[in-house]
């Protein structure tokens, strides 16, 4: 049977859109467009000016050691363009995303952005390993690197219990499905997480690492059968996977879906051994350590090397998604993680970021003399950028610089309560006709006196300091008499008592407002010219209707 038609893989096609996200590198693109992430892929190249000029059609360009400004970037930039290259790959070093957005907007090309510290070799092989991983099958819902789940993936479809192992015999992966038969070797080597002979030393290791493709390895005298493959990614050995044998009749179909998943497997490997993972586990708890852990918060900050001596900022990043917990939205977050780093490298050299639940938080220094200005326009780049990692909205916001690393906790509050402010005004808005378009994207003082209302209600709550006074009983009276009493207190308050704006306000006559604010006053005895009930009055409906959005 051809592994086309099997349950679990699907054919991709190649375009630079597939290969950024099978690479999962921190790219940032600089000019996205439906255009040039749809240009097909063909291969990728390794640039060097001094080399003759070779066909480049189709291929992603690694620019190793070309700086913007250079004359060796503008000849590399109107090669590949005349030459209709997919994208080409820079660092910034020291350029802005501005700059080098201009330069790819002028070219007609895609420029992709690395980080500084990205090592060349491993672009390389992600950027090979893609595309050979977006030409060949897929196994879908796999999350790059999850080297359990896509031994699960292969054993369903090759009908036999799989295995994954790196060059020195470690198990790194291995399927857990019900039913399928396994030996005792399986056995030992899923208990130990190891081979009990290091490849180095085992014959059937050094045929399999020796063919071409997928062969079938001879069980030994108390054993079952293997089907294994050897990974490689860019010529680089990265492990084999081993499948229990499913039997003579699907042995020919389980070969050809084993020889079909060698990209993609090295793909896998080539994340799952990746230090990023580990390098986020680290930032993130050194993060969480600096916002939530006062006493070792400076232990923090030098293990983080960050320089305070200008202040910080906390900046808060969500996508905002009906439902979240899905392989989608998990997703979506992880690349929204990846795309605050990089921008945030970019723009300073430096990026401590680090997912939280489910926000994203980056560390922004306080330099130049208009730091707030910096941080607004950084937030409002990572939204214009927002659509290449998701469909769906991103929202953004900066708390108050910190002086002191005892400051971050507080910066941090002021930028998830301004985040959340920023989500409820789009939720009042999708609800609401007419309303003003919410931003997406803040920093704290845009929304400081809001916010600061917000917190005296929660005061007035907590101490229940409202108690059954005028608001609470207007309240219970509109509900039981479907009375707009308190929508006529409010209108007086916003308008301080102008009968004509009123009427604007409530659609109705002059006169109806002179007598709902007669009636008022009456029913409820209270006496609007005392300036100190009026501010009460103020602060309970606003607070209210602020908590309420």
């Amino acid at each position: 049977m051809d592994t086309a038609q099997q349950p679990g893989i699907q054919q991709s096609v190649v375009r630079l859109s597939d290969c950024i996200q099978l690479m999962q590198a921190d790219l940032v693109h600089a000019n996205p467009t439906p255009e040039n992430l749809g240009h097909p892929v063909s291969d990728v190249l390794m640039y060097d000016p001094l080399d003759n000029w070779s066909s480049v059609d189709d291929r992603i360009i690694l620019a190793v050691g070309c700086t913007y400004g250079s004359p060796d970037f503008d000849q590399l930039l109107h090669r590949a363009a005349n030459s209709n290259a997919a994208a080409v790959i820079v660092k910034a070093h020291g350029a802005k995303m501005e700059q080098l957005r201009s330069a790819a907007v002028g070219y007609s090309l895609s420029v992709l952005v690395a980080p500084n510290e990205a090592d060349w070799t491993r672009l390389v092989a992600l950027a090979r390993a893609s595309v050979m991983g977006a030409a060949a099958d897929s196994v879908a819902g796999v999350r790059l690197g999850d080297l359990y789940a896509f031994a699960n993936a292969a054993a369903s479809i090759t009908n036999g219990a799989a295995s994954i192992v790196d060059p020195l015999g470690r198990i790194l992966g291995y399927s857990t499905l019900p039913g399928q038969p396994i030996d005792e070797l399986r056995r030992i080597t899923t208990l130990t997480l190891e081979e009990t002979t290091p490849p180095a030393f085992d014959k059937d290791f050094k045929i399999v690492y020796g063919a071409p493709g997928a062969v079938l390895v001879p069980a030994p005298d108390d054993g079952m059968a293997r089907l294994a493959l050897a990974v490689r990614a860019g010529g680089e050995l990265l492990g084999s996977i081993w499948i229990i044998d499913p039997g003579e009749e699907k042995r020919g179909a389980a070969l050809n879906a084993l020889d079909r998943m060698a990209p993609l497997a090295g793909l896998h490997m080539l994340h799952a051994r990746s230090a990023s993972d580990f390098g986020e586990r680290r930032n993130a708890d050194l993060i969480r350590t600096l916002m939530d852990d006062t006493p070792h918060a400076s232990f923090a900050a030098a293990q983080l090397g960050l320089d305070t001596a200008n202040g910080l900022a906390v900046a808060a990043f969500s996508i905002v998604r009906p439902e979240t917990g899905s392989l989608e939205s998990v997703r979506d977050i992880h690349r929204l993680l990846h795309l605050v780093t990089t921008v945030c490298n970019v723009q300073f050299g430096t990026g401590h970021s680090a997912l939280l639940g489910s926000v994203v938080y980056a560390l922004l220094p306080c330099k130049g003399t208009s730091p707030r200005t910096l941080h607004g326009r950084i937030i409002q780049e990572i939204q214009a950028y927002a659509h290449t990692i998701s469909s769906f909205p991103l929202i953004a916001a900066v708390g108050g610089i910190a002086d002191s690393i005892e400051d971050l906790p507080r910066s941090r509050s002021e930028a998830v309560q301004t985040l959340n402010h920023l989500l409820n005004l789009q939720a009042r808005e999708a609800t609401t006709p007419g309303e003003a378009k919410a931003p997406g994207v803040a920093l704290y003082e845009d929304f400081r006196i809001p916010l600061n209302l917000l917190k005296i209600g929660a005061f007035i709550e907590e101490n229940g300091l409202g108690g059954a006074d005028e608001i609470a009983i207007i309240q219970a009276r509109d509900a039981e008499q479907q009375t707009d009493y308190l929508d006529t207190l409010r209108a007086y308050l916003a308008s301080n008592g102008t009968i004509s704006a009123m009427a604007a306000q409530l659609h109705v006559h002059n006169n109806t407002v002179r007598y709902r604010v007669a009636r008022l006053a009456e029913d409820f005895n209270l006496d609007l010219a005392d300036p100190q009930k009026r501010l009460w009055l103020w602060l309970r409906l606003t607070t209210m209707d602020l908590a309420s959005t």
